[in-house]
C-alpha cells in the first residue's frame, strides 16, 4: 500500500454554507480542490480512524470520480470501512438511514441537492455526523478554518474499483462495501407506513398518481417503492432514469421548475395526487387535481393527521420549523398541546431538537419535511406520509387542506426568489434592512401596523449555542409577516428570498389566489427593502 502525500495551498473559498460546500463543477475539478475540502473534514474529526464511513452521491455530474477520490483518501487516513452506494449514488436521507442503521461514525454527501448539474451545472459536498444528520455549524466551522490552513493531502494510490458490483473489495486496508441503493431506506418506510392500506389505494382504477422525480436519485427509489412494492401501474413514476445532467432540466421540485408534473396535474383528466422530487431525494412537492399544497400546510397537515400513520400514531412530542416558514404549523401544535420550535434555516438545525426527543416532525418551506426516523428532510417519505392519509381518509388532496383550513385558518404565503444578483448589492439590501427594522414598531403601511422589526437570532434549547443574523423580520399586528434572507445554497452571485404571509381566518375570505391575498405586503416589501432599485429586477425569478 502506498500513501502519498501531497503538497497543497489552501482555497480561500471553501467556506460551507447552510447544506454544505457547493461550486460549479469547474471549481471542483481545479487541481487539489476537493482533496483539500476532503482532508479538512478528516482533519477536524477526532477518533475515526478504524471505524465506518457512509458515502453517497446524488448521480450528479463528478459524481463517480469524486467518489473514487474519496475512497483513496478514506484509505489513506486510516477509516475501517466504507458503504459505498451501488454507482457511487445514494440519496441524502438513504445515506441518514444508512448511517443510522449501520452505527456508521459519518457520511459524506455529494449534492448539490436542487441546483442544476451537468459539466456546467453544480457539485456539491457536506459531512453528515453520527446521528445521520448535517454536521452542525461548529463542525462546519472548524473544518472551513482548516481549509484555510491546510498545507497537504494524503491518498492511497491504486486503481478505481467497480462501484457498479455489490459486494466488499479492499482498497489497501480499507474495506469498501458497495451496497444495494434502495433496500436499508424501502425497509425502514415499510416500517413506517401502512403500506397494505396504500396499496390499496394505489391498486385502485379510480386512483391515480404520478411521480416525477426529475431524472434524479428518486428514479430508483421510486420505481422500487410505488411500482414494484405497492403496485402503482407501470409509468406512475416519469422521469425516473437519474441523469447526470438531470435531462438538462433543474432538479428543483416547484411549480417553475417540475412544469411537466404542474401541466399534467392541472390538466385535463388530471390524476388524483401527484408528487415530485428534488436532486438528492430531500424536498418533496405535493398536488392534488389542480391543487397546489404549499410546503408549510404540508407540514402543518402531516402534523394534524399524524395519528393516523402508524409511526406516528402515539401523537408527536414536537413540532419544528424553520424561521421563514409560515406559522400554520404552530396553530396546529398549539391545538395538540406540544411544542412548537422556529429555528434558522438548515437541517442541521433540527439535529439537537429531535435527538433530544423535543420534536417529531420538521419542516422548512423550502419543500423539505421530514421526522425523527433520520436526521435529513425526506421527499419520498413526504409523498408516502401523504398516500397514507388519503388512503385512510378517502378524500382529495384539495378536501383535506380545505377542511384543515376550515379548524386552523388559513395562512397565505408566498416566497419571491431574486437569483443572481450582485453580491454586492445584495448585501446592501440586506444591511439597509437590518438598520432600518429596528426603527419600525408602530409605523403603518396602508393598512398594516408593524409590531416588531429584528434580525432572526436563535439560542438552541439544547446545546445553547447562538445562531445570530438568519434573517431580517418585520411583523405586523395582525400576525403577517415579511421576511428577507439570503439564501446559502446557490453558486453565482446572491439569491435574495422574500417570504411573505397573512393570515385568515374567516373561510369565505380563504378563496383567494396567494399572490393576490398578499398583494399589498408584496408592495411593502419592495418598499422597505427597495428591492427593485437594488436588484434591477422587475419580477422575482421564482415565485413559490
Amino acid at each position: 500500500m502506498n500513501i502519498r502525500i501531497v503538497t497543497t495551498q489552501p482555497f480561500c473559498d471553501q467556506k460551507p454554507g447552510t447544506s454544505g460546500l457547493r461550486k460549479q463543477v469547474s471549481v471542483f475539478q481545479q487541481l487539489h480542490y476537493l482533496e483539500n475540502f476532503v482532508q479538512s473534514i478528516f482533519d477536524t474529526l477526532e477518533g475515526y480512524q478504524g471505524h465506518t464511513l457512509v458515502l453517497g452521491g446524488d448521480g450528479r455530474y463528478y459524481n463517480r470520480q469524486a467518489t473514487q477520490i474519496i475512497l483513496k483518501m478514506a484509505a489513506a487516513n486510516g477509516w475501517g470501512r466504507v458503504l459505498v452506494g451501488q454507482g457511487g449514488i445514494l440519496s441524502t436521507p438513504a445515506v441518514s438511514c444508512v448511517i443510522r442503521k449501520y452505527q456508521a461514525f459519518g457520511g459524506i454527501v455529494l449534492s448539490a441537492s436542487h441546483n442544476p448539474g451537468g459539466p456546467k451545472g453544480d457539485f456539491g459536498i457536506k459531512y453528515n455526523i453520527g446521528n445521520g444528520g448535517p454536521a452542525p455549524e461548529k463542525v462546519t466551522e472548524a473544518i472551513y478554518a482548516r481549509s484555510r490552513g491546510i498545507t497537504s493531502y494524503k491518498i492511497l494510490e491504486a486503481n478505481d474499483i467497480d462501484l457498479d458490483r455489490l459486494g466488499t473489495v479492499q482498497l489497501g486496508v480499507l474495506d469498501v462495501e458497495v451496497i444495494d441503493t434502495v433496500t436499508d431506506y424501502a425497509q425502514l418506510m415499510e416500517s413506517l407506513f401502512d403500506f397494505e392500506k396504500i396499496q390499496q389505494l394505489l391498486i385502485n382504477s379510480r386512483f391515480r398518481m404520478c411521480m416525477d422525480s426529475l431524472h434524479a436519485v428518486t428514479g430508483s427509489y421510486a420505481h422500487r417503492l410505488f411500482e414494484d412494492r405497492l403496485g402503482a401501474p407501470l409509468g406512475t413514476v416519469c422521469n425516473g432514469t437519474p441523469l447526470e445532467d438531470f435531462g438538462g432540466g433543474h432538479p428543483d421540485p416547484n411549480l417553475v421548475y417540475a412544469h411537466d408534473l404542474v401541466e399534467v396535474m392541472f390538466g385535463k383528466d388530471a390524476p388524483d395526487f401527484g408528487a415530485a422530487s428534488d436532486g438528492d431525494g430531500d424536498r418533496n412537492m405535493i398536488l392534488g387535481r389542480q391543487f397546489f399544497v404549499t410546503p408549510s400546510d404540508s407540514l402543518a397537515i402531516l402534523a394534524a393527521n399524524a395519528k393516523l400513520v402508524p409511526a406516528y400514531h402515539d401523537g408527536l412530542a414536537g413540532i419544528a420549523r424553520s424561521m421563514p416558514t409560515s406559522q400554520a404549523a404552530d396553530r396546529v401544535a398549539a391545538a395538540l398541546g406540544i411544542d412548537c420550535y422556529e429555528t434558522p434555516t438548515g437541517w442541521k438545525f433540527f439535529g439537537n431538537l429531535l435527538d433530544a426527543g423535543k420534536a417529531t416532525l420538521c419542516g422548512e418551506e423550502s419543500f423539505g419535511t421530514g421526522s425523527n426516523h433520520i436526521r435529513e428532510k425526506d421527499g419520498l417519505w413526504a409523498v408516502l406520509f401523504w398516500l397514507n392519509i388519503l388512503a385512510v381518509r378517502q378524500q382529495s388532496v384539495e378536501q383535506i387542506v380545505r377542511e384543515h383550513w376550515q379548524i386552523y385558518g388559513r395562512h397565505y404565503y408566498a416566497r419571491h426568489d431574486y437569483e443572481g444578483v450582485h453580491s454586492d448589492r445584495a448585501q446592501t439590501l440586506i444591511t439597509q434592512l437590518r438598520q432600518l427594522v429596528p426603527t419600525l414598531k408602530g409605523q403603518r403601511y396602508q393598512s398594516y401596523e408593524v409590531e416588531y422589526g429584528d434580525d432572526f437570532s436563535y439560542t438552541d434549547p439544547v446545546d445553547h449555542s447562538i445562531s445570530n443574523q438568519q434573517g431580517v423580520r418585520v411583523g405586523f399586528t395582525d400576525g403577517s409577516r415579511i421576511v428577507f434572507r439570503l439564501s446559502g445554497t446557490g453558486t453565482q452571485g446572491a439569491t435574495l428570498r422574500v417570504y411573505l404571509e397573512s393570515y385568515e381566518s374567516t373561510v369565505v375570505k380563504q378563496q383567494l389566489e396567494p399572490q393576490v391575498a398578499l398583494a399589498d405586503l408584496i408592495g411593502i416589501a419592495d418598499q422597505l427593502g427597495q428591492i427593485r432599485t437594488l436588484t434591477g429586477m422587475a419580477q422575482p425569478t421564482v415565485i413559490t
